[in-house]
Formats: structure tokens, C-alpha cells, sequence
């Protein structure tokens, strides 16, 4: 079984490609796993360290705030996309797959759009419940589409979509750490409440600035904050830290590995409403405070957060509003235990679990595997 996987640009399409990736081989130990991503983002790092082979295209994203370095870029775009075709041309005609899956991100279009063309049976992942312009254009003669949220007949062929949620990272779906273990492993007191940031993988410019703008509240509050920066404000947010005396009250990391212990020690978490990051709030069912990033294609991240909102599961703080309402918002959960605990209840009943092997179930169809 030959198998190609293509997307990336952030953790929220990497990680659950590697999700897909390990769910094929735990059940296809001599399946042939190939990559395809963008040269220069993050997913040329994180797969190699999974243990999977990745090939580079020289592909890059419109770019949507027109400044004149970003009309350079995007008029360079179609060359891109030119060259990153031929190049996976090459790439699919020697791997010669059985399937290709395309999990969103930069490379996906080129090479679903080629593998398509050359008569591939293609696979698409549809991880937010707003359909982006790639997707609906490659839906058109992908096989079958594995989806994470009700309604999505809106944008797909109905007869293809498939409900199978979000893959999340195995470690996030087989949690099983105390709150004690987790607050243990960020060395912070486990008799005094916990407040998660999380900007996403790549952090999140406005959750950093509202933090660095609300330092005194954690310690006026008696609450402790783990915060990750992304590698952008990582050195900032440390100085920061250190000059106000805050050390004892905020941890900052650049990048938690560990999100398994950082989610069992937090009693509520602010995010961004990236789909991965929603779909692993689900399954580990703690309050959150969502403040959708602005910068995205179609707005999806505040309808992703809407489909929470609107179930009673998430409250939703404008990016634009953050650096006053999103501290207070998180403190105020954190003090009705009733809300918050409620909020939890219907968070674990939006989880959609082992999402990997639903899409592997899938593969498998579409290929006529029988196991």
C-alpha cells in the first residue's frame, strides 16, 4: 500500500497528516508513507521527526494584506504554482500511489489538482466548518471527503462527505495525566488555578500582546498562566516576565511539545479556533475562551468558534476586543465552576474520537482492503 499525504503550513494540517500517517501504518505496518509539502514551512521539520519522508515544493499562500513586498509575492504566485505542478508530476509518476490524501495547506492543491489529472484516486480532509476555495475546487473529483462538522452539503457533493471528526495527535486522544501530573511537569502549584494560552503552533501576535498588556491580573487574581509565544515573541514575553517579578505566576514556553500535560493541568484554556485546536479541546473537555485569528481565508476561524458558541460549549472573544476582554473573560470562567463545568459537558459531546482510523476506514474502502 503506497500512500501520499500533502499539506502543512501550520500544526493544525501537520499534525493530523502524521495522525492519518500512523493510524495507516498501525494497521498497514508495510505501507509506504510519502509526503509532500511546502519548502520552508514547518511541515520539513515536524515529518522528518515523525519518522516519514517529505519532498518540497516551491509553493507559498496569496497573501492577503497588500503592502508592496506581498504584491511582489503574489505576483510571483502563478510561477509557483507552475513550477511546484511540474515538480509533483515527477514526484507522483515515481512514487506511483494508490491514494493520495490532502489534509489542506500550501502543497495540497498542487498535488491533488496533478494527481487527479494523471487518474489517482484522491482523498480530501476538510478539518473547519467552513469550506475553503481549495477544497471546494478539489472536491470535485476527489473519491471521498472526511469531514469534522455537520452541514458541510453546503460546500460538497453530499454524496461524498464522510463524518469522521478531526485527527488529533495520539498522545491528546489517549490522555490519562492527573492534574497533579501536569502541573508537576511546568513545576507550577497545583492549589492554585491554571490558565492555558495557546496561539496556535506558529503563535498568535494578538493573544501575546493582550498577555504582555495583563501581566499584574495573574497575580492579582492568584491564578498561574502557562503561555506559549510561537517563536516570533518567545525572547519578548521572557523579558517581560522577568521584569515585572512574574516568574512565579507565568511560565513561557515557545513551543510546548507536551500539550497532553499542558491540558491536564489547565482548568481553562485560551485559543485560537484553529479546527485541530478545537477538536483536541473536545475530547479533553476544559472551558475555553476562543479568539478566532482575523488573518484566515473566509473568516473560518469565527465560524469554527460559532459552531461552540451556539452549543453553550465555548465563549468567543473578537480579536479586535482581546486586549481588553479576553483575560477578564478567562478569569470569569474560571470563577463560575457551574458555567465552566457545564461548558466541559458539552464540549466532551462535540468529541469526535479516533478520527485517524475513521479516515483509514476510508482508505481502505475506497482501495477495497479488507483487514
Amino acid at each position: 500500500m503506497k500512500v501520499i499525504i500533502s499539506g502543512g503550513g501550520s500544526g493544525g494540517h501537520i499534525f493530523p497528516a502524521i495522525a492519518i500517517a500512523n493510524a495507516i501504518k498501525a494497521r498497514h505496518a508495510d505501507a509506504q508513507i510519502l509526503f509532500v509539502g511546502a519548502d520552508g514551512r514547518m511541515e520539513m521539520e515536524k515529518v522528518p521527526a515523525a519518522g516519514y519522508e517529505i519532498k518540497g515544493l516551491p509553493i507559498a499562500g496569496l497573501q492577503r494584506q497588500l503592502t508592496v513586498r506581498n504584491i511582489i509575492k503574489n505576483l510571483q504566485l502563478p510561477f509557483k504554482v507552475l513550477r511546484s505542478r511540474c515538480k509533483v508530476r515527477r514526484i507522483i509518476r515515481d512514487f506511483n500511489p494508490d491514494i493520495v490524501v490532502g489534509v489542506g495547506g500550501f502543497a495540497s492543491e498542487p498535488t491533488l489538482k496533478v494527481a487527479s489529472s494523471m487518474g489517482y484516486i484522491t482523498l480530501l480532509q476538510e478539518q473547519n466548518s467552513y469550506a475553503g476555495l481549495t477544497n471546494k475546487t478539489l472536491a470535485k473529483s476527489a473519491a471521498a471527503i472526511c469531514v469534522a462538522y455537520d452541514g458541510m452539503e453546503r460546500f460538497f457533493p453530499k454524496e461524498k462527505i464522510v463524518y469522521t471528526g478531526n485527527p488529533v495527535r495520539a498522545d491528546i486522544e489517549q490522555m490519562n495525566f492527573s492534574r497533579e501530573e501536569g502541573c508537576a511537569h511546568f513545576a507550577i502549584r497545583v492549589d492554585e488555578p491554571v490558565m492555558l494560552s495557546v496561539g496556535g503552533s506558529l503563535g498568535a501576535r494578538s493573544i501575546n500582546q493582550m498577555i504582555l498588556k495583563n501581566l499584574h491580573l495573574f497575580k492579582d487574581n492568584g491564578v498561574q498562566l502557562i503561555w506559549q509565544t510561537g517563536k516570533w515573541m518567545y525572547k519578548e514575553a521572557v523579558q517581560a516576565v522577568e521584569e515585572a517579578g512574574m516568574g512565579q505566576w507565568v511560565k513561557v514556553h515557545q513551543f510546548i511539545s507536551r500539550m497532553d500535560m499542558a491540558y491536564a493541568a489547565a482548568d481553562v484554556v485560551i485559543s485560537r479556533a484553529g479546527a485541530i485546536a478545537i477538536s483536541e479541546l473536545c475530547l479533553v473537555g476544559k472551558p475555553i475562551v476562543l479568539i478566532p485569528s482575523p488573518n484566515v481565508a473566509e473568516d473560518h476561524q469565527t465560524k469554527n468558534a460559532m459552531a461552540l458558541v451556539s452549543k453553550g460549549a465555548a465563549l468567543m472573544v473578537r480579536d479586535a476586543e482581546c486586549a481588553t476582554k479576553g483575560i477578564p473573560q478567562a478569569m470569569e470562567l474560571l470563577k463560575d465552576k457551574t458555567r465552566a463545568e457545564q461548558m466541559s459537558q458539552n464540549l466532551r459531546s462535540m468529541a469526535s474520537p479516533h478520527a485517524a482510523d475513521k479516515i483509514v476506514d476510508q482508505i481502505d474502502k475506497l482501495l477495497n482492503l479488507k483487514c
